[in-house]
């Protein structure tokens, strides 16, 4: 139980004491301009540019992004006029983002498909660079791992690593993680977290991709580019359980099956329960089917209450109230998410999510092996038992592939995972 609430005790006063943080930077000096090289420039990447320039603006600092590295010339062409990046600066292709990492930049947004994070992560870290992690960090086990290995390098050399699970930055779930903290409603005996919603886009595949470039475009759609969509999207919910429940799953017994795609090789939809120990059971759901019933949010349940991660009150079981501490953060969370980086790096009490956003991804990791296998996935068969076929499994094509000559192999599309043996 104390290490329980000193887990969630940590993230939910970080905003709280940060909030004071732009009153002592500015007295110390001059308004700073940072640099920032951006990884990956589609929606997501030059959203989150976007939104650090804001961040920044709120702080009296200035954000100049100086590099983008993305697979399409467009693309990488497109963000540059957006954001105010010298087109010299766009370099293209699996290797590009090594050009961004040899500039100057002080920070760098990493927003590549999913596959590809780790391997950034870990370049950028011994680069020196602090980075803006958009989620999820990993597609399979190796890359968790390697996550994990370069979030300890970035910490011993005092680099920040903000991810881009932004309900850790937003003020209703902080009051909840403090109200957790406070002890005053006993901790989570078990709840379901939701993401169901329509299905998302498709990019046929174009005369002129590479089986690569088809992978890097229609990531979305593909297991070994995205780690499928309980990873992808579902991991926000996961977060939020892990962080409520000051631990990681035990293990994930699931299900799930593909219905509607007509592109790459994920499921429709998943049901997982979430073993976390001590009889606590989390059920977690997520679907990417149009024409179905929509929910995304978290209900939990303790001994005294019932409540909603987004909620804006918590009613106790006999009816009553409980008043909510402000947290600060009542704006925009994807804002807050880069202020609380930049307020990091401005005093030099740098903040590191990259262990934490890892986890969370795992807990998906394991709920997606399970579902795909029909077996009960232990979270130890793939963090720490060496010998476990779930610990050894990797994507295939890796990201590495991606940076060797020739081609990628194509995994094969519209064929999913089948979990079990068909009866004789």
């Amino acid at each position: 139980m104390d290490n329980r609430r000193s887990f969630i005790k940590k993230s939910a006063v970080f905003s709280a004491m940060m909030a004071a943080a732009p009153t002592i930077v500015k007295a110390q000096g001059a308004a700073r301009e940072f640099k920032v090289g951006l990884i990956g420039s589609g929606g997501r990447g030059t959203g989150a540019a976007k939104q650090m320039m804001e961040a920044a603006k709120n702080l009296g600092h200035t954000v100049k992004i100086i590099a983008i590295a993305d697979f399409f010339e467009d693309k990488g062409k497109k963000a540059a006029k957006t954001l105010g990046c010298p087109e010299n600066m766009v370099f293209v292709g699996p290797k590009a983002y090594h050009k961004v990492l040899s500039t100057d930049c002080d920070i760098v947004i990493l927003a590549a498909p999913p596959a590809f994070r780790a391997q950034h992560l870990e370049a950028s870290i011994k680069a020196g660079k602090h980075v803006f992690s958009e989620k999820p960090v990993a597609v399979d086990g190796p890359g968790v791992r390697q996550f994990i290995a370069a979030a300890a390098e970035a910490k011993a050399k005092k680099l920040a690593i903000v991810a881009g699970t932004q309900r850790r930055h937003q003020g209703v779930y902080l009051q909840k993680a403090k109200l957790l903290e406070s002890g005053k409603i006993g901790k989570i005996t078990g709840g379901a977290v939701y993401w169901n919603m329509s299905a998302l886009w498709v990019r046929d595949r174009r005369p002129t991709d590479t089986n690569a470039g088809y992978l890097a475009n229609n990531w979305v759609n593909w297991l070994e580019s995205s780690g499928d969509h309980i990873v992808e999207q579902h991991v926000h919910q996961l977060d939020v359980v892990n962080w409520y429940m000051g631990c990681t799953p035990k293990s994930a017994t699931g299900i799930g099956a593909r219905h509607r795609r007509r592109s790459g090789n994920q499921y429709d939809c998943f049901s997982v329960d979430f073993d976390y120990g001590d009889g606590a059971h989390i059920h977690s759901m997520c679907r990417q089917i149009s024409g179905c019933s929509n929910f995304v949010g978290e209900r939990f349940r303790t001994p005294n209450c019932e409540f909603v991660g987004n909620a804006k009150s918590v009613k106790l079981l006999d009816g009553s109230k409980l008043d909510l501490v402000d947290c600060a953060h009542k704006g925009n969370p994807y804002v807050h998410e880069h202020e609380d980086l930049l307020k990091g790096i401005l005093s030099g009490d740098v903040l590191n999510e990259g262990e934490q956003v890892a986890m969370s991804c795992a807990t998906a990791i394991i709920g997606r092996i399970s579902a795909y296998t029909g077996m009960t996935v232990r979270m130890s068969d793939l963090i720490s038992n060496e010998n476990s076929d779930v610990y050894k499994y990797a994507c295939v094509p890796s990201a590495a592939d991606f940076e060797k000559d020739g081609d990628v192999p194509l995994p094969a599309e519209n064929v999913a995972p089948v979990p079990g043996k068909a009866k004789k």
